[in-house]
């Protein structure tokens, strides 16, 4: 806490804007957009190498807000204030932190493999200043973030070798993604059947057990979109400027739709269960890994027929 008191020390309103920006970065929207970006258009191999980081990460976390249980640094201590624009994006406890993971996860694979310099500096840089708004912001502490920080550089250049491998040996692809499927159903288990102490917190409980199925229902998704794709579909990454922007933007919109529109009707289908995360989830990741990439070759043709006229 120390630290944090220091930076509540330089605070500012020019910095306090700044930060808040930067903290956005490391949200799972961004994460989902970049994602998805390399898979439909840049590679799918490495797709799955930022999908597995983010998730296997994202489930390794969760488990460690729920097995540990710390609150909040201004619930531990009532003298220290945060941004209070952050507040809104804090939830659940504290350790370890979500947005470190996702940053330092999403931004450090792309560093690990893009071939391009200034790409590498501009996600090393994101690396800095994500994990440091997050504590300038003090929504989390230094231990949150540096544990987070491990584990997500342990993700990267673990699986890294093991996507190289999978070229020529397809098998590695689908155990690790099984793996993550396991991983996945373990921690579904463990909120459900953990004899977790009366007096934990009811919301940071709620939001486990709901996260939990989520993340089950994306990575069940993932290893079906897996399977039919390289059975049956083998979608195109490669299309002119015009149709990979179409197809970006639109999927997208798409994605975005089949999220928010299975929301409420699940819910109600579900009677409130989190179960209904998981399938809707499951149907998201369908969608965008099965259904909108049959889209792909038309997004070309249209592409190649404005270029000609």
């Amino acid at each position: 806490m120390g630290f944090l008191h220091i930076l509540e020390t330089i605070r500012n309103p020019v910095l306090d804007v700044l930060m808040q920006g930067i903290t956005l970065l490391g949200d799972e929207t961004v994460f989902l957009v970049i994602a998805l970006l390399v898979f439909w258009c840049i590679n799918k191999k490495w797709g799955y190498y930022l999908m597995s980081i983010g998730f296997i990460g994202t489930i390794l976390n969760q488990f460690l807000k729920l097995a540990f249980r710390i609150p909040r640094p201004w619930v531990r201590d009532p003298n220290f204030t945060i941004v209070e624009g952050a507040r809104a994006g804090a939830d659940g406890y504290s350790f370890p932190s979500g947005h470190t993971q996702s940053a330092v996860g999403t931004f450090g694979g792309i560093a690990h493999v893009t071939r391009y310099n200034w790409m590498r500096v501009v996600c090393w840089v994101l690396i800095v200043l994500i994990p440091f708004s997050r504590m300038y912001l003090g929504v989390h502490t230094p231990a949150d973030v540096a544990v987070s920080f491990v584990i997500a550089t342990a993700l990267v250049f673990l699986l890294k070798p093991l996507m190289d491998r999978s070229d020529r040996k397809p098998d590695i692809l689908y155990w690790m993604l099984f793996g993550m499927a396991v991983l996945g159903i373990l921690f579904v288990l463990y909120v459900e059947c953990w004899p977790f102490p009366a007096d934990i917190d009811a919301a940071n409980y709620a939001s486990g057990r709901e996260n939990a199925y989520t993340l089950l229902g994306a990575v069940l998704g993932v290893n079906v979109v897996h399977y039919l794709d390289d059975q049956f579909l083998r979608f195109e990454t490669q299309a002119p400027p015009l149709g990979q922007v179409l197809k970006l933007v639109l999927g997208l919109l798409v994605v975005l739709a089949v999220l928010e529109g299975l929301k409420i009707p699940f819910a109600a289908l579900f009677g409130g269960h989190p179960a209904a995360e998981a399938v809707r989830y499951f149907l998201v990741v369908f969608v965008a890994g099965c259904i909108w990439p049959m889209t792909f070759g038309w997004f070309t043709d249209i592409a190649k027929k404005i270029e000609r006229t």
